[in-house]
């Protein structure tokens, strides 16, 4: 059964192995106040592939706002490696997420349709905005490649956030 995590609640901190070495630990930034978390299918998506490649141009705005960009997939390290290689990505890269740590982050899980497409159950795509307090600010959660945030929009749409003091929203209890 999925689970989503709550708006406005403390983020889940999540420490994944990163791409040349340590961890990357989610909820708590290394080099901005804001961090945002990407969570990708993996190398076997040609979807994938793409949206981290757009986001690329954009991660200097993302850094101008004072937020950490980390892209996460259940790969393991050789084929989240090749998937920054092939993408020829510099956004700091976590794999080998876990399916505990999946299902504590809300995320949808697959399995693979083959060997071929890859081989173990993988989340599908997430983002999460995570505030300076280590709460969850903003979310996106999918079932399927085909419906992620606009990321030439993202940047602006966040900035107004930052600038307004725009209020978490969905936190109605009742």
């Amino acid at each position: 059964m999925h689970s989503a995590l709550s708006s406005a609640d403390p983020f889940p901190v999540t420490e994944i192995p990163r791409l040349g070495g340590g961890t990357i630990t989610l909820g708590r930034p290394e080099t901005a106040d804001w961090q945002l978390v990407l969570i990708y299918r993996g190398l076997h998506c040609p979807i994938c592939k793409q949206y981290l490649t757009d986001l690329e141009p954009r991660l200097s705005e993302f850094a101008e706002l004072g937020i950490e960009v980390v892209a996460v997939s259940a790969d393991p390290e050789a084929k989240a490696r090749k998937f920054r290689a092939d993408q020829g990505l510099s956004v700091p890269i976590g794999c080998d997420l876990s399916i505990e740590q999946m299902k504590t982050l809300g995320l949808y899980i697959s399995d693979p349709r083959s060997p071929e497409e890859t081989d173990r159950p993988f989340s599908e795509p997430g983002l999460f905005l995570i505030n300076p307090q280590g709460n969850l600010h903003m979310v996106d959660i999918s079932n399927a490649p085909f419906l992620r945030p606009d990321l030439e929009k993202l940047p602006s749409r966040i900035k107004f956030v930052l600038e307004k003091d725009y209020p978490i929203r969905g936190t109605h209890s009742g």
